[in-house]
């Protein structure tokens, strides 16, 4: 029994059991050998369960890359093994097999996820870089807010080890303006040193995924200092530095010609001297517009600085204007060698979305847009940003007024092809988890390759994500039961007088049309509910379709209690009953808390 204390009075508890839900013990006993009263999955019956129900039909659905017969027979055997090891096989007639507990135990095994634990980078990685979303930070030195917190090596650090490819640092002259600073300018916040920066960057790049990493700079420089940044960044990175052999470049090159190499994307400097605000200077900030169907942000129950209730955006008064004036007068001395390690260049923007978004068939480029500016633009030029990103590579960046950390819908860039959608990973949410489950794809390895569609350039069939788009497949999920709380939490972390009143809330995120959540019943005093509840989900574009999860604790007198997130690609979802690791709010797997749910799609 689980015994909770209520003043002087003490409340008795069902304790928890891990036995299999109803409808998983049905499925058990579906396939279970007759000869053997029905006990015992024996291998034949295992081969046609994995075949009928989990959809292992050859080896990339199952454990490698054998014909289809081998496949199967292969997770036979690993499933096997797993049973023995864990003690459950059973004897009976026919041989035997594998009893009712080890069946469940492998179902909720991390080697039967949801997404295959070893399948790896499985798409085309020899296209140009704009073929494909990458995994983007912004401020990636950042360890708080964007007006008063620190800068540190340490966020960098995660970044990269979590799968990030593209690294933000903002150059500004130190006090003395004869040396660099990584910091967010115009701001309160505390600077680090380039050379950690950079050093950090080259010991950790290529530790999760050996693809390219790119690091974005926005440069405040005098030429002596972009010169002394040029000799840090050679010294620093040697061969590891992809210098492109021309300043201008037809087309891109790809994932796999830059493995293993660190790319350097800016402005030319003379351009750049000559901007009177800084990237974010110009963007005007709205008040945030939520997608209401997705519930409200989840607070991380950390206090906003004082600073950062009182200011939304930077200044733009007096001290920029003489920064400016100090620019134009050292901008002749624009550094050759730093302008040499620029292998992806970054427009300066016309400020005029007809011309911005002229594709030149001679030449590819990089543009950047404040998350307003392109919000407009997908309006009255959604076609052209398709158009352009086909070629040419988009980033989008938060807008200045948040300066919490907060994210914006990173869906509003890939629906047109953006492929560099800057996410401040520093920060936590629903947004940023939409991002860190886009790029669960394709291995975790930072590229995930963009649908066909936003690759055809015919104008007759042009992708227009807001018009009215027929259903291509249907996604039926069932949300069986949960476990591994009662593990990581203790025993008073939801309830302080009795188990846990758990439910699960169960959604797409996608274009316009797919974008849904629905809520399950809450199971009350419960450490592992059972919940059996369907879900079934109308797909109109399924290659851009997120499948969300939350799970709640319920409670009557307060706000309910956050117990765990995670975040799918539709597109890479195994059919069958699979095993859902939950994270925690900033992304991190959760020690033991796992959901046992079936995928189907029709």
């Amino acid at each position: 029994m689980t015994t909770y204390r209520v003043c002087c009075f003490l409340r008795r508890f069902r304790p928890a059991s891990s036995e299999p839900s109803a409808a998983i013990a049905a499925v058990f006993r579906s396939y279970a050998s007759a000869a053997s009263a029905g006990d015992v999955l024996g291998e034949e019956a295992l081969k046609r369960f994995l075949r009928e129900v989990q959809g292992e039909e050859g080896g990339s659905a199952g454990v490698g890359d054998e014909d289809e017969d081998g496949g199967v027979e292969a997770l036979v055997r690993e499933i096997m093994a797993f049973a023995a090891q864990q003690k459950l096989l059973k004897k009976g007639g026919g041989g035997g097999g594998i009893a009712a507990e080890g069946f469940h135990r492998w179902l909720c095994s991390d080697a039967n996820a949801a997404i295959h634990p070893r399948r790896g980078v499985h798409q085309d990685m020899g296209q140009p870089l704009s073929h494909y979303y990458i995994y983007t930070g912004h401020n990636s030195y950042l360890t708080g807010n964007q007006l008063s917190s620190g800068s540190s090596v340490a966020p960098i650090v995660k970044s990269l080890l979590d799968g990030v490819r593209v690294i933000e640092l903002d150059l500004w002259p130190n006090a003395g303006k004869d040396d660099v600073e990584v910091l967010h300018g115009r701001t309160w916040t505390s600077p680090v040193g380039l050379g950690e920066c950079l050093d950090a960057v080259k010991e950790h790049a290529f530790v999760s995924s050996p693809y390219p990493v790119i690091l974005t700079l926005e440069d405040h420089l005098t030429p002596h200092l972009q010169a002394k940044v040029a000799k840090m960044i050679k010294e620093t990175f040697g061969d590891m530095l992809h210098i492109s052999q021309s300043e201008t470049m037809a087309e891109f090159p790809s994932p796999d010609d830059l493995k293993g190499k660190i790319i350097i994307s800016t402005k030319q400097p003379k351009e750049y001297l000559q901007t009177k605000s800084s990237k974010e200077d110009s963007q005007n900030g709205d008040k945030e517009e939520e997608e209401s169907v997705w519930g409200e942000e989840i607070p991380d129950n950390k206090a906003q600085p004082a600073v950062a209730r009182q200011m939304s955006e930077p200044d733009n008064g007096q001290g920029v204007e003489e920064e400016d004036e100090m620019d134009k007068k050292v901008q002749p001395g624009v550094d050759g060698e730093y302008k040499r390690l620029i292998a992806i260049q970054l427009t300066r923007r016309k400020h005029d979305m007809n011309e911005d978004l002229k594709v030149d068939p001679e030449k590819v480029t990089r543009m950047s847009l404040g998350e307003k500016a392109y919000e407009k633009a997908t309006i009255t030029h959604g076609a052209d940003i398709i158009r352009f990103t086909q070629r040419n590579l988009l980033r989008i960046f938060p807008r200045t007024t948040r300066i919490t950390s907060s994210n914006y819908n990173p869906l509003m860039g890939w629906r047109y092809g953006a492929q560099m959608v800057a996410a401040n990973m520093q920060g936590h949410g629903r947004k940023l988890w939409l991002t860190q489950g886009m790029f669960r794809a394709n291995g975790g390895c930072g590229y995930v390759k963009k649908p066909d569609f936003l690759m055809n350039s015919d104008p007759d069939k042009m992708f227009d994500p807001r018009s009215k788009l027929p259903v291509k497949t249907r996604l039926k999920v069932t949300l069986y039961m949960g476990d591994g709380w009662r593990f990581d939490f203790h025993k008073t972390h939801f309830d302080k007088f009795s188990p846990p009143d758990f439910y699960a809330r169960v959604g797409i995120a996608g274009v316009a049309a797919d974008t849904r959540m629905e809520e399950s019943k809450v199971v009350m005093d419960n450490w592992i509910p059972t919940w059996d509840h369907e879900f079934v989900f109308s797909l109109a574009v399924p290659e851009l379709a997120l499948l969300r999860i939350e799970v709640h604790e319920a409670d009557n007198h307060q706000k309910d209690d956050f117990a765990g997130q995670t975040c799918l690609p539709v597109w890479e979802l195994r059919q069958g009953i699979r095993s859902v690791r939950l994270c925690a709010r900033d992304g991190e797997l959760l020690r033991s808390v796992k959901l046992l749910m079936r995928f189907e799609f029709a």
